[in-house]
């Protein structure tokens, strides 16, 4: 998603600099507009990532995460030594 925001942004900028290019015979103004628009793409994207880290929801996850990664490690062993006793039956049979 990032990346496809980023792609549309950048799109977008290309295009609004060609529409407000002075001059065709000014390839470098062109350049520098289409960086700005760049610069200040990429800060709104930054700025909008970061007030989604920062938000209830994603703090609620993080910590709702925290909290079940013991229990999700030790459903995971218990799964290891069940296929591990299956693999020994299967063997044996």
């Amino acid at each position: 998603m990032k990346a496809s925001l980023l792609l549309v942004l950048g799109c977008a900028a290309v295009l609004a600099a060609g529409a407000r290019a002075d001059a065709p015979e000014e390839p470098e103004a062109l350049v520098r507009k289409v960086q700005e628009y760049a610069q200040k793409a990429t800060a709104m994207a930054k700025t909008a990532l970061s007030s989604v880290r920062e938000s209830e929801a994603a703090q609620q996850a993080r910590r709702w995460l925290a909290d079940n990664a013991d229990l999700a490690k030790q459903r995971l062993a218990r799964l290891k030594e069940q296929l591990v006793e299956l693999w020994k039956r299967t063997a044996a049979a």
